[in-house]
Formats: C-alpha cells, sequence, structure tokens
C-alpha cells in the first residue's frame, strides 16, 4: 500500500490514523511518499492528496473509509493465502 502525503495535511493525518489501525488487525506493507520537492507528484496529487494506492490502483483520496479499507486488504489476504 502507498500513502500519498504532505507536510501539514490534517487529512494525510487522519488517512495514517485509519490506516494504522487497519494494520493492526491485517499487517501490510506501507510506504508514505511526501509529495512537496517532487514537482511530478505534485502535479499528479496537488490536492486531491491524500491518496492512498493498493496494489499500484488508487482506491481512496481526501478519506480514508475504514470498512472498506479493511475488506480491501482482508480479500487481497485471502486471495494470496
Amino acid at each position: 500500500m502507498t500513502l500519498y502525503t504532505k507536510t501539514d495535511c490534517c487529512l494525510c493525518d487522519e488517512a495514517l490514523e485509519v490506516i494504522a489501525r487497519v494494520r493492526r488487525e491485517h499487517p501490510f506493507e506501507l510506504e508514505e511518499v511526501d509529495i512537496g520537492g517532487d514537482a511530478e507528484l505534485t502535479t499528479r496529487y496537488g490536492e486531491r492528496i491524500p491518496v492512498v494506492l493498493v496494489n499500484g490502483v488508487e482506491e481512496f483520496e481526501y478519506r480514508v473509509d475504514e470498512q472498506a479499507l479493511t475488506l480491501k486488504v482482508a480479500q487481497r489476504a485471502g486471495a494470496s493465502a
């Protein structure tokens, strides 16, 4: 999972909290990417952050739905079992 974020972003902080709660129940790798200082990422994501990619697919922007994320992670875990 990848979380695109930037500093001083309260929605990013909220997204990270949701992701942390889901990770406690369903462990997974998380890469946090700060778009600040990267012109290409800033152009791509700009004000849409946070953006969450699951298996390389954009699944959430602005807000992360905890139930939906839990379902996606659990489905992925079941598919790899």
